[in-house]
């Protein structure tokens, strides 16, 4: 969906996970941002330096978050574009160079078990009230702020006016005829919930998700999969070009192709859903500041301003009233959409993530 999704999958690939993090050599400062000796702070400090992936989304972030942050406490916010290897090393040397860390709810786990996140004080945090912030959103270190949506993405003029409802449709490749794509590793988390749903599996019993089954009903559409895609704008590319009638996609990927008059549609019926979080680096120097900025980005107004500038689904329900109308159907975290999607279970993936990554490669190549 975003460069920060991009970002998200290059902080969580590899066979090595946890292990390989755990195992990392001390590593010098690196990345893009101010160095750790004008983020110096504590009390008093007007500071507060920021881990987020930049890009179009760090556009948007400085716009409707940081800058008016700024405006109303006068604390400036700096910017940290910084993977996650160099960064655990910072925190394991006990020199952190960012105080609040943007990052996937994941990503945020494996933090946790390298003991590289403070435990959060949620009576620091006003918004979390205000703002509705669901209870599974909320852990000791993390707070989920938004999330995006992995769906099904068609060309409306494929099918004779045929509609696809499931991803029971996506694998229908008689009645709905066309090349697929799926996502690549690289991309995102292989994809074996869309073929558990395919194969009839229901949306609350998807988890321990049955890995041989979905091979097998992967297998099914093998011969019909184009393209497997690693990056967010890939879906859109092969769809506009005819290459594939449908694909998995972001859902927020689809606008842009649709402003230019491409006859792409989604179909929310079995999204999976990831969060992303803020989370606050053990040892940060900003403590205070960091809560403060972690504070206003929950706001449900700083939501929905994000989502006006991005198009992120913020995790608070009361963001979605201060939208209007034709901003609130574009997400996919709307009221009438979220029933229709599932969360992804990060415990299942962070445990098997990197055996299922392995046999998917062997998947592919056949």
């Amino acid at each position: 969906m975003s460069d920060a999704q991009i970002g998200r999958r290059a902080l969580l690939r590899g066979a090595g996970g946890l292990a390989a993090l755990a195992a990392l050599p001390s590593l010098a400062a690196c990345g893009t941002g101010t160095s750790r000796s004008s983020s110096v702070g504590g009390k008093g400090s007007k500071t507060v330096v920021v881990r987020d992936s930049g890009g179009s989304y760090g556009a948007a972030l400085q716009k409707a978050i940081y800058t008016p942050f700024t405006q109303e406490t006068g604390i400036s916010v700096k910017v940290l574009n910084l993977d996650d290897a160099p960064l655990l090393a910072q925190i394991k040397q006990g020199r952190p160079q960012c105080d609040l860390i943007n990052n996937s709810m994941m990503s945020h786990l494996k933090y946790v078990a390298q003991n590289a996140l403070e435990t959060l004080d949620p009576d620091r945090i006003k918004s979390l009230k205000s703002a509705q912030i669901p209870e599974n959103q909320i852990t000791r270190h993390a707070i989920g702020h938004s999330f995006y949506g992995q769906c099904i993405a068609y060309r409306t003029d494929a099918f004779g006016g045929k509609k696809p409802q499931s991803w029971a449709d996506f694998w229908d490749t008689k009645a709905f005829k066309g090349d697929r794509a799926m996502v690549h590793p690289d991309g995102d988390l292989p994809e074996l919930e869309f073929a558990l749903l395919a194969d009839g599996v229901a949306m609350d019993k998807l988890y321990p998700l049955d890995v041989d089954r979905a091979f097998k009903v992967l297998t099914r559409l093998r011969p019909d999969i184009k393209k497997f895609w690693d990056s967010g704008p890939l879906p859109g590319v092969l769809l506009s070009r005819q290459e594939v009638t449908m694909s998995t996609v972001w859902d927020g990927r689809l606008a842009d192709l649709q402003k230019q008059g491409v006859p792409v549609e989604r179909q929310l019926n079995g999204m999976r859903r990831q969060f992303s979080g803020y989370a606050i680096a053990k040892g940060a120097a900003n403590v205070d500041n960091a809560y403060q900025l972690m504070d206003f980005s929950l706001r449900a107004e700083s939501q929905a301003n994000l989502a006006k500038a991005f198009p992120s689904n913020p995790s608070s329900p009361v963001a979605y009233a201060k939208l209007t109308e034709d901003q609130r159907n574009a997400l996919a975290g709307a009221p009438q959409y979220y029933d229709k999607g599932f969360d992804a279970d990060v415990d299942w993936w962070l445990k098997n993530e990197a055996a299922v990554t392995k046999r998917w490669l062997e998947w592919a190549r056949g």
